[in-house]
């Protein structure tokens, strides 16, 4: 299935690597903002011969979830023309349209091969401390409030090189090559108005790439599997104002009836098909403590180990806010801002995988499937594409972590930049010799 040697980043293009993902985490972004990075990636892959759409016309306005208001993103696009966006290209995607899709069509009989990269930041403050490597190397975000936490920016740069990679290597692979760069990713937003749009709607063999999230660097896994489905959703309860101590009969209490929801949705009953969770992350409320809370709101997610699951839980948690709101004469809106369904990964292609990554140099340890224990909106498009036919898998390229993710001293070893890279350049080469017989 596989020719015998795989491909070898060299020095030119482990430099290459490095130097965009510090350009990127240097203007770190964060979801449905990520105009500058955007720019930079078509500018790029026009650059380097492919077909590139982008806007929206890869992104579904009617699907997207969690998007800024319009105040915050005309700041952000701003903000992106100063640090040397492209201006047509951010007036392109305004309005927070940040998605790219790139295609390269050999003409050549052969299968779809997708990689999903994800290029947005997390809602962090990044440490300025020397014993953070960034920012003793001088490339941490200059971005306030923004922060690569969890490797997106070496997502990004991956996608990047492979796409010039393979810009130079056209006869060597065959079938067509689609290289999908996401938008917001945090908080689970952007992957479905991707779908929605139709985006892997032609794709056979679909992979998703992730840095991190526990295996050591040198180790890998083909497909991580148990990924929770989750969905992020706001609560806002409205009310009525009144004097607490001369009329409190007049007022209808909105902090009272979300206090009531967040304690009712810890009691949820749990559903046999799986793991699952809750959390109410913030509960706000009130203006003064003499008056009755007029307004009140709940930030919360569900989880389960099944998309099976984590309906009936946010089914639950919809009718547990509406006997609240019932109970105190509140008016309650539920807003879903960010679903990411679950998905296991396709046998087949686990199989197919650890084969590239037995040709990568510094992997030492393969895995063909192992646990993960958080959630992420690429699984939405591993079901699109496994329930038109195709295959799906989520890959992690192991990682040395001096701080967790999510936190302000998140880096990675560029090392393994490399790895993912060379596993993802075998995987178009050999893709042609690779036959699906089973979903």
């Amino acid at each position: 299935m596989t020719e015998n040697s795989g491909f070898v980043v060299d020095r030119e293009t482990h430099d290459k690597l490095v130097a965009l993902r510090r350009d990127f985490h240097r203007y770190a972004e964060t979801g449905w903002q990520e105009f500058r990075s955007a720019s930079k990636i078509v500018t790029e892959l026009l650059r380097l011969g492919w077909q590139v759409e982008y806007g929206p016309d890869v992104i579904d306005a009617d699907t997207r979830m969690g998007v800024p208001d319009e105040g915050i993103l005309s700041d952000a696009e701003d903000r992106a023309i100063s640090q040397g966006a492209d201006a047509d290209l951010v007036a392109q995607m305004s309005g927070g349209f940040t998605g790219a899709v790139a295609t390269w069509d050999t003409g050549k009989p052969g299968p779809t091969i997708g990689f999903r990269f994800d290029i947005d930041a997390n809602d962090l403050h990044e440490s300025t401390n020397d014993s953070h490597f960034p920012a003793s190397e001088g490339f941490a975000s200059i971005n306030d409030g923004a922060m690569h936490g969890c490797g997106h920016d070496g997502h990004t740069s991956m996608g990047l090189v492979l796409a010039a990679v393979l810009a130079k290597r056209g006869e060597d692979f065959s079938g067509r090559v689609k290289l999908i760069f996401q938008p917001a990713e945090e908080g689970v937003r952007g992957a479905q108005s991707m779908v929605s749009a139709g985006v892997v709607d032609d794709v056979d063999i679909f992979i998703a790439t992730h840095l991190g999230t526990g295996p050591e660097l040198g180790e890998v896994v083909c497909g991580a599997k148990n990924h929770f489905a989750t969905t992020k959703f706001d609560v806002d309860f409205t009310g009525q104002a009144a004097h607490a101590g001369v009329e409190p009969e007049a007022g209808r209490n909105a902090l009272v009836a979300a206090a009531t929801a967040t304690v009712n949705l810890y009691a949820m009953t749990r559903h046999s098909g799986g793991d699952s969770r809750v959390n109410v992350g913030t509960l706000s409320a009130g203006e003064g403590r003499n008056v009755i809370a007029r307004t009140a709101k709940l930030r919360v997610e569900t989880r389960g180990r099944t998309s099976a699951v984590n309906e009936y839980l946010f089914d639950r948690a919809q009718k547990i806010v509406a006997g609240a709101s019932t109970m105190y004469d509140v008016d309650a809106t539920v807003t879903k801002v960010g679903e990411a369904l679950g998905a296991d990964p396709s046998a087949e292609l686990c199989d197919f995988l650890h084969e590239q990554f037995s040709l990568v140099e510094g992997v030492e340890t393969i895995h063909n499937t192992i646990g993960g224990g958080g959630s992420d909106d690429a699984n939405t498009m591993i079901t699109r594409v496994k329930d038109r036919g195709g295959l799906g898998a989520y890959m992690v390229i192991g990682t040395t972590l001096p701080s967790g993710h999510h936190t302000e001293k998140f880096d990675i070893d560029e090392i393994s930049l490399d790895i993912g890279l060379a596993t993802m350049v075998n995987a178009v080469i050999n893709a042609g010799n690779f036959t699906i017989t089973s979903q």
